[in-house]
C-alpha cells in the first residue's frame, strides 16, 4: 500500500478565496499556497529582527515500528511476541542503548544519545490517535488535520497555527514564515496562511523575466483573474529573496555531517534556512519507508538502515543549529505503530500506538513520557497492537502553547478536541 498521502481532499464547496494555490514545475518551485497577497519583501529584514520560536516537524510516513524504535526491553511480553525481530537486551551484542533501565533506543540510533544525555530529547510512548483506522492515508490525514474521525478537515493544523500566531497583520503574509522541504505540499501545511514547498533552497534560481512571465500567467490563468497578477510579482519576488538569502554553497557548523540522503538532505536545508532569517516559523520534513511488513530485520537490516538515516539526521540538525536550539523545537511522529506481534514474514503489520520525539533546548528531556499500557494480549489494543495512554493532539497542544500561542489559538489548531493543561506531560518549559 502506498505510504504517501499525495494529494488533498477536494471540497465541492470550498470558496474561491478561502486558499489560492498554484502548482509549477520549474526549478525548485513546487507548490506555493497564498492565502493573501504577500507583498512582504520590503519586510522580511524587520521581521527577523523579531525571530520567533522555530518548529520542525519530521513526519515518518508509512508507520514506524515504534516498538523497535524505542524498545520496551523491561517488558517480557516483548521478547514473547518477536522470535527474530526483538531488538536484545542492552549489554548484548547489538542491544538496545539503555535509556532507563526499562527502553532502549535501537543500536543504529546512538547518534542520538548525546541529545538523551544533555537532557534536550524526550520520548513519549504509547502515543497516537485513537481512531481505529489502519489505513495509511487516512491516518495521515486524521494526524496531519489534527481531526481524527474527521475527513472534511479543510486545512493542516500546521498552518491553522500559522493563521492564529502571526506578527500582526504584516507578518500573516509573510509565505516564509512556513516551508516544507518536500515536493507536494503535505497535508499539515494545506491551509489559508501562506506557506512554501520547496525541493531544495539553492535550486531557487528563477531571475530572468521569462520566467517571472510564466509564473504570472500561469497564476493568472489558474485563478481566471488577472487582477491577481500583483500577486503573483509578491510572489515570484518572495521567491527571488529566498534564492538571495541562501545563495552560495552551504557549510554546516560546529562539524555537523548529514546523511546525503533525501531526509539528511532536507534538514540541512532546514537549518540553511533557519540561519538565513527569513521569518521561518514552521519547517516540515518527511523520512519515508517505514511499511515493513516483510523482512523488518532486528538490530540490521530494512528498520535499522532507516532509523540510522533518521537518527544521524536529526543528530546532525541539532549539532548544525547549535545555540540555535534553544527557540527549536524538533517534534516527530508517525501515523499509527505496528503490530505487537512479529507476522510470518518476520515482519510487523499496521498497528496502533507509537513513539514520538521531542527534542529541543527548552524540552525536559532525559524521559520516556507517558504511562505504559503493557504488552500482554490482555493488555494490548483489539488484542494485537499497542494501547494508546497519550492523544498526539496533548503533545501538539503543549507544543504551541510553548511556542506561543493563546488559549483562543489553541482551540483553533485543535476544533473538535478540548485541549487541556491537565493532561500535558511537562515535556516542555515555560
Amino acid at each position: 500500500m502506498s505510504q504517501r498521502h499525495h494529494a488533498p481532499h477536494q471540497h465541492a464547496h470550498e470558496p474561491e478565496c478561502a486558499s489560492r494555490r498554484i502548482f509549477l514545475r520549474q526549478g525548485g518551485m513546487a507548490l506555493l499556497s497564498l492565502g493573501v497577497a504577500p507583498g512582504f519583501v520590503s519586510r522580511i529584514a524587520a521581521e527577523s529582527a523579531e525571530r520567533r520560536k522555530l518548529l520542525i516537524v519530521v513526519f515518518q510516513r508509512g508507520a514506524v515500528d515504534g516498538l523497535n524504535m524505542v524498545v520496551p526491553f523491561g517488558d517480557a511480553d516483548y521478547y514473547g511476541s518477536r522470535p527474530t525481530i526483538a531488538i536484545r537486551k542492552p549489554g548484548s551484542s547489538d542491544g538496545a542503548i539503555n535509556l532507563d533501565g526499562f527502553f532502549g533506543l535501537h543500536p543504529r540510533m546512538s547518534p542520538l544519545m548525546p541529545l538523551w544525555d544533555n537532557k534536550s530529547l524526550a520520548v513519549v510512548h504509547a502515543s497516537g490517535s485513537h481512531d481505529t483506522t489502519r489505513s495509511h492515508f487516512d491516518a495521515q490525514d486524521y494526524m496531519e488535520s489534527a481531526t481524527p474521525g474527521i475527513k472534511s478537515t479543510r486545512d493542516g493544523w500546521l498552518n491553522r497555527y500559522l493563521q492564529g500566531s502571526g506578527i500582526g497583520e504584516q507578518g500573516s503574509g509573510n509565505p516564509l514564515r512556513g516551508i516544507s522541504l518536500t515536493t507536494q505540499m503535505p497535508r499539515s501545511l494545506q491551509g489559508a496562511a501562506p506557506v512554501l514547498a520547496i525541493g531544495r533552497a539553492s535550486e531557487f534560481t528563477v531571475a530572468d523575466m521569462s520566467a517571472r512571465t510564466s509564473f504570472e500567467e500561469l497564476y493568472a490563468a489558474a485563478q481566471q483573474d488577472l487582477a491577481l497578477k500583483s500577486t503573483a510579482n509578491d510572489a515570484f519576488d518572495a521567491m527571488k529573496t529566498l534564492a538571495r538569502k541562501t545563495a552560495g554553497v552551504y557549510r554546516a557548523e560546529n562539524n555537523a555531517v548529514y546523511p546525503r540522503s533525501p531526509f539528511g538532505q532536507a534538514l540541512q536545508e532546514i537549518a540553511r534556512l533557519a540561519k538565513s532569517d527569513v521569518g521561518l516559523e514552521v519547517a516540515f520534513a518527511e523520512s519515508t519507508n517505514w511499511d515493513h511488513h516483510v523482512n523488518e530485520g532486528a538490530a540490521s537490516g530494512q528498520i535499522a538502515n532507516r532509523l540510522d538515516d533518521f537518527a544521524r539526521g536529526i543528530a546532525a540538525l541539532a549539532q548544525d543549529l547549535g545555540d540555535r536550539m534553544a527557540d527549536t523545537v524538533v517534534l516527530t511522529m508517525s501515523e499509527f505503530g505496528r503490530a505487537v506481534a512479529e507476522n510470518g514474514s518476520r515482519g510487523t503489520d499496521h498497528g496502533h500506538g507509537n513513539a514520538m520525539f521531542v527534542i529541543g533546548g527548552d524540552v525536559r528531556g532525559g524521559r520516556v513520557y507517558g504511562k505504559w499500557p503493557g504488552l500482554a494480549v490482555n493488555d494490548r489494543f483489539e488484542g494485537r497492537d499497542l494501547a494508546i495512554t497519550t492523544d498526539f493532539r496533548d503533545v501538539f497542544a503543549e507544543v504551541v502553547m510553548h511556542l506561543g500561542a493563546d488559549r483562543r489559538t489553541l482551540a483553533t489548531v485543535l476544533p473538535a478536541y478540548a485541549a487541556d493543561s491537565a493532561r500535558f506531560k511537562g515535556l516542555l518549559r515555560r
